[in-house]
């Protein structure tokens, strides 16, 4: 007889797990008052997602224009969808247990081989990136199915299975496809990843994820986006050490990789400001609100990040030469980015809006067509001072932030409805 079938269980989930005469849990959820923090396993995988976002950056380095952006966004979209529903795998699911350790052994072998693929995923490994990241969600589906012995775990699962399986073919028709063809495919294959997990993943028969079902997010999901954080950022450092290792040192590279290093401390400073310190409390406080927005607000930081490592790789590189169609977009447009991300990540935790940040991102806008006279290790200093700037203003009103509340009041936006509103759980 299964757990599900035994009354006098506990329900399945944080709040228990039913037991056999030997002792063995049936399922594989984690329980509630276990130990939160991230498992090693779960960090050896982050390093694989550096790796990607290391090539990431310096193969978008070579093409700054559309085209170029293009070819590094969407696979940066689909491994970030791969990581983010990984990690929200291992915030329901126990890694510590030998089913879901295979599955992350799975996810970062499959992870490897689309980061193999990615610097030509619209040229000839088309199909090669297509079958590594639809055979990572298929296998993940069809391994938790097997092995998860109680009905709402299996639920889930099957959930993310089906719509999973609904999107692999456009993904692997796009693979076989060519030129535009792939991108407006894999365009798809995306608007259905994401769009089934705003939608709580709505399947025949079982229906979506009931909401009460996100309650139980825990502080561990929160470690895990600061952790993804510290190692993107970490990555604009890696991406300028490589650059300026291999290069002839003179003055001007010299003082590029340092304005890189300052940049990447800035941008850690600026996330971390209050928002990013509390965010393992604020996913308790707030599950619902926060596990719908932390993986799209982040998404959106993520890709300032990697487009702003891209532009700054140039300053390394050609500190007083002329830059490359497109540059001025991403050394400008990405830290814009970042920061239009970190004002709705401070929306999503506080309900408040940023103005000194929005203020700072009126600067970057209004900043990117009076630098361009300036050759590329001018126009890095420009971009490091406005994010200084956006530093000191925090600090200043550190005094009057620290004495306000970090919860909002009142109930959740949207806790009344049953519309969409959680992705990847």
């Amino acid at each position: 007889m299964s757990g599900h079938d035994r009354p006098a269980a506990p329900p399945p989930g944080r709040g228990g797990a039913p037991m056999t005469p030997g002792g063995t849990a049936t399922v594989l959820v984690r329980r509630r008052g276990g130990p939160q923090r991230a498992t090693l396993l779960e960090l050896f995988f982050d390093v694989v997602f550096v790796a990607f976002l290391a090539l990431t950056s310096m193969d978008f380095s070579h093409d700054l224009r559309w085209a170029g952006a293009v070819k590094a966004i969407v696979p940066l979209f689909a491994l970030w969808w791969l990581w983010s529903i990984t990690t929200l795998l291992t915030d329901f699911f126990d890694p510590q247990r030998l089913p879901v350790q295979v599955v992350l052994t799975g996810i970062m072998l499959g992870t490897v081989l689309a980061t193999v693929a990615a610097p030509g995923a619209f040229g000839k490994h088309g199909l090669f990136f297509a079958a590594a990241y639809v055979a990572v969600n298929i296998g993940r589906g069809v391994v938790l199915t097997a092995t998860s012995r109680d009905r709402e775990p299996r639920d889930r699962v099957v959930r993310f299975l089906f719509w999973f399986g609904v999107s692999a073919t456009p993904w692997l028709l796009g693979g076989l496809l060519h030129g535009d063809r792939r991108v407006v495919l894999w365009g798809v294959a995306l608007a259905i990843d994401y769009w089934s997990g705003w939608a709580r993943y709505p399947t025949p028969r079982i229906g979506r994820i009931p909401r009460e079902h996100y309650d139980n997010a825990s502080e561990h999901l929160g470690e895990r986006y600061q952790q993804i954080m510290i190692l993107a950022v970490g990555d604009m450092i890696l991406v300028a050490t490589l650059r300026y290792s291999h290069s002839a040192p003179t003055w001007g590279r010299t003082a590029g990789f340092l304005l890189v290093f300052a940049s990447a401390v800035l941008l850690w400073q600026i996330y971390v400001f209050r928002a990013g310190a509390v965010l393992e409390s604020e996913i308790t406080r707030h599950p619902s609100r926060s596990v719908r927005w932390t993986p799209l607000t982040h998404l959106i930081m993520v890709t300032g990040v990697v487009t702003m490592s891209a532009g700054l790789e140039v300053v390394i590189l050609d500190p007083g030469g002329t830059p490359p169609s497109g540059w001025y977009g991403a050394i400008f447009g990405g830290p814009a980015l970042f920061m239009a991300g970190r004002i709705l990540f401070e929306l999503e935790v506080f309900n408040r809006f940023a103005t000194a940040r929005a203020v700072g991102l009126g600067v970057l806008i209004a900043a990117s067509p009076l630098a361009i006279p300036l050759p590329p290790l001018g126009v890095a200093v420009v971009v490091a001072a406005i994010l200084l700037g956006i530093t000191v203003s925090d600090r200043v009103r550190a005094r009057k932030w620290f004495t306000e509340p970090v919860s909002r009041p009142g109930p959740e936006p949207g806790a009344g409805d049953d519309d969409g509103d959680v992705p990847g759980r």
